[in-house]
């Protein structure tokens, strides 16, 4: 049963729904629905995770227009994988917009960890998109304080101590 969570912003509340999702298709557009709330939300920090973005609508115009109504001064975007090939093979808009907005974005890569153990979320300081079962495209949308704490100190978890540096916006050379 899924649940809708509404999120308070100027011009009258928008809804992301919460509870368990199952399916490519769902889970493709939760995440472009939350690219566009974080915009309308104005929510200071995404972080995005998964182990090759394979199946994110990245590269999506929808995305990229939302991605930038967020972008601003202030603004935070973490990603985490263990590769950035499929985003640089099938995501070409997002790979430009990253390197516009390179001082806002911050790739880490955990090349050594196995696909399966990183975690696929798109979380928020209101609302978390998490993969439980990435085979079934299964998981759970969330805005309960306890579960974005927990995701996030995961993902933190991942990004300081178990990733370097990766994916740079430019190929510098000679």
């Amino acid at each position: 049963m899924t649940d809708v969570v509404s999120i308070p912003q100027e011009g009258g509340p928008t809804e992301l729904p919460t509870g368990r999702f199952a399916g490519r298709e769902v889970f493709v557009e939760q995440v472009r629905a939350a690219f566009a709330m974080a915009a309308q939300a104005g929510w200071k920090e995404i972080i995005v995770s998964d182990a090759n973005f394979h199946d994110w609508p990245l590269g999506e115009r929808a995305v990229i227009d939302a991605l930038q109504a967020w972008a601003s001064n202030g603004r935070r975007f973490t990603m985490l994988a263990c590769t950035y090939d499929e985003v640089i093979r099938r995501h070409a808009r997002f790979v430009r917009w990253r390197a516009t907005w390179e001082h806002i974005i911050t790739c880490r890569r955990s090349a050594g960890a196995d696909p399966l153990e990183i975690p696929s979320v798109w979380w928020s300081p209101g609302w978390v998109l998490q993969r439980l079962d990435v085979a079934h495209c299964a998981g759970v949308m969330s805005a309960a304080p306890q579960r974005l704490v927990a995701v996030r100190e995961s993902l933190e978890e991942w990004v300081h101590n178990k990733s370097a540096p990766g994916f740079p916006s430019t190929t510098l050379g000679l």
